[in-house]
């Protein structure tokens, strides 16, 4: 297994990141006194947000969307009306955010089961260039009814856990059309050299035509000709990240993501999924490259343990049901969460994506008090590193371009 590199300028230590969504991710969180339920669809709540990430020295926040309405069914809409639904486009999120801030990367997420990757790469790669190189994209397959029907392209049976024959098959198709999906981004990327833009007007030549590339990608699902009509992003190569939970995205990690985000219950299932991640890579022929591994955590953080769990059971009886999530739950204090952390990196991952029970509560929790309790124990920043752009700041080399002669 490689070595993780260390991104110059700061403490060797873990990665630490946040998911953001709506009012924070617990259903009820929109009733929290120091909730901002008005303010959901507006820039100024989530560049606040982002801000207070960025006080915390963050490595980046991700920013939830899909295609249909939040739901607690996974099938399609629950018709709740007691709980947020509705959201902003992520990546425009993303790009309105990006010039008030000057380190933090920004991951938006963007479905690849009905969208096309010519026109997600351009939106990263236009993101990339608004940010100055903090540009990140989490992939997001999906398999429910609901949204295939707005799209209209495709259509999908609903299969409980997926474990049946024909809920594999499905999986394995996803993953592997999300696959496909990054590839084409990354080949677009690279279809502009770097210097392919001359820009000399005394010769009157703006672009280097022999330095665009046609990428010809021909795939189950995709048929790209290329190049993009974007210059290549300033990172060469925005982040890719993925949420994975079992063996079918454990592999599209390993394959063609940069961060894989896992929900282990404890150090030892960690370490399995590490393993596995690992397999993946090697098998994919990626064994020399730096594939990180986050472990998620949905956090309720307070001064005491009773305080957090009081404030959890609260939430809790408002939203008229017992929070259930896919990533463990942590409800106690910013020094027990340190704790944990250190023991999970341990294990073997690399760092972690912390999504927020209750915004800004929990938020500012992590960037107040968790950050300096990590600092103390020496496993966190004490600064960013000057002009790091997001690959810089999670130790990943810019990569050639493959098209580029050399």
């Amino acid at each position: 297994m490689p070595a993780q590199p260390t991104a110059p300028g700061r403490t060797p230590g873990l990665h630490l990141s946040v998911a953001l969504d709506g009012a924070g991710w617990h259903p009820a969180a929109w009733r929290e006194p120091g909730a901002r339920p008005a303010e959901l669809l507006t820039a100024r709540y989530w560049a606040d947000l982002v801000a207070e990430a960025e006080r915390g020295l963050l490595d980046f926040v991700t920013l939830e969307d899909a295609l249909s309405l939040q739901s607690t069914d996974p099938r399609g809409p629950d018709g709740r009306t007691d709980l947020v639904r509705g959201r902003v486009d992520a990546v425009l999120t993303a790009a309105r955010v990006a010039p008030l801030t000057r380190h933090i990367g920004l991951v938006p997420t963007v479905g690849t089961t009905h969208t096309e990757p010519f026109h997600i790469s351009k939106a990263v790669a236009t993101l990339d260039h608004v940010s100055l190189g903090r540009a990140g994209v989490r992939v997001k397959v999906s398999a429910r009814p609901d949204e295939a029907a707005h799209i209209g392209r495709k259509a999908f049976a609903w299969y409980d856990g997926f474990d049946s024959p024909e809920g594999e098959a499905l999986l394995r198709r996803l993953f592997d059309e999300a696959a496909d999906h990054v590839e084409v981004q990354r080949r677009l990327w690279d279809s502009w050299e770097d210097d392919a833009e001359i820009r000399d007007t005394a010769t009157g030549r703006f672009i280097d035509r022999d330095k665009l590339h046609y990428i010809d990608f021909e795939g189950a699902e995709f048929s790209v000709k290329g190049p993009s009509i974007t210059p290549r992003p300033p990172q060469g190569q925005p982040v890719v990240t993925a949420l994975a939970h079992r063996a079918e995205p454990y592999r599209l990690v390993g394959a063609a993501a940069d961060v894989g985000f896992v929900t282990p219950a404890d150090a030892a299932g960690a370490r399995a999924i590490v393993a596995e991640i690992r397999a993946a890579q090697a098998a994919a022929g990626r064994a020399d490259e730096t594939v990180h591994v986050f472990g998620d955590l949905l956090v309720l953080l307070d001064d005491t343990a009773a305080r957090a769990a009081g404030r959890l059971a609260r939430l809790d009886d408002r939203a008229g049901q017992q929070l259930t999530s896919d990533a463990r739950l942590f409800a106690g204090t910013p020094a027990d969460l340190a704790e944990l952390l250190v023991e999970w990196r341990a294990a073997g991952l690399t760092g972690f994506r912390l999504r927020p029970a209750a915004l800004p509560h929990d938020l500012e929790r992590i960037t107040r008090d968790l950050v300096p309790e990590l600092r103390r124990r020496g496993v966190f920043r004490t600064a960013y590193p000057t002009g790091a752009t997001l690959r810089g700041l999670l130790g990943l080399p810019r990569p050639a371009n493959r098209y580029a002669t050399p």
